[in-house]
């Protein structure tokens, strides 16, 4: 599942896992990561921890990682159950039903995400606000927008206000990584969080979520994984 965003070598780099964009190469501090054999969690290891039926052995995997750390190749699919995605008791079976379940959640999500605000989903997203005060369209901000009249929901509103917050944030996130060059992915982080703002309309969008978001929608390739990451993050920091 990671392949199209990591390579290794033998000396572990970990700027050969999150390529860092040439211009920005000595702006960023070198971080190596050194796998401790015998001590930290590989990818065998990792899926050694199951057994048969896909219970994980939680206990010996944390152990692993306090000694050793998490190898950048499975980090994504750890941090799912760290984050309390996955019950480490339940099997296979049942988590492959409850992905189900979350991604056609988040599809349902999405679509009426898109409905308000057609840009959700296309690959692109925005960074000018294109609602005012009352909910009015700004005309010029060459969005197209779902209705021409002014939007009388309250909630509706200000989730539309949020969005081009949401789009200077995406655009400030871990500008040094090649990954975000490709504006596809920074479009990906968007919806994540604007997706997110809609379902959680207690919290809203804050800035600072940009960046706890990032790492899921990097090391997660589906979209819906990623939201269900971040949103089992932000359980833990709200």
């Amino acid at each position: 599942m990671l392949k199209r965003i990591y390579s290794s070598n033998a000396n572990g780099d970990m700027e050969d896992f999150f390529p860092v964009r040439p211009e920005c190469q000595e702006l960023v501090p070198k971080t190596r990561f050194k796998p401790k054999v015998g001590k930290t969690l590989s990818e065998r290891r990792w899926n050694a921890a199951f057994d048969k039926d896909g219970h994980l052995d939680i206990a010996g995997v944390l152990r692993r990682i306090q000694r050793g750390g998490i190898h950048p190749s499975i980090k994504g699919v750890v941090w799912e159950f760290l984050l309390g995605c996955y019950d480490p008791n339940s099997t296979s079976e049942e988590r492959g039903a409850l992905r189900a379940k979350r991604r056609e959640q988040y599809a349902s999500w999405k679509e009426e995400c898109k409905k308000m605000a057609p840009i959700v989903g296309s690959g692109k997203f925005v960074m000018s606000p294109i609602v005012n005060d009352d909910g009015k369209p700004i005309e010029d901000n060459g969005m197209e927008l779902a209705d021409s009249d002014a939007d009388s929901d309250k909630k509706v509103t200000q989730w539309k206000q949020s969005l081009h917050q949401i789009g200077l944030d995406v655009v400030r996130t871990d500008r040094s990584l090649v990954y975000y060059e490709n504006e596809a992915n920074q479009a990906k982080l968007w919806d994540v969080l604007a997706i997110y703002t809609w379902v959680d309309d207690d919290i809203g969008y804050v800035q600072g979520m940009n960046d706890i978001c990032s790492p899921m929608v990097i090391l997660l390739e589906e979209e819906a994984d990623a939201f269900w990451c971040f949103e089992h993050a932000m359980r833990r920091v709200v």
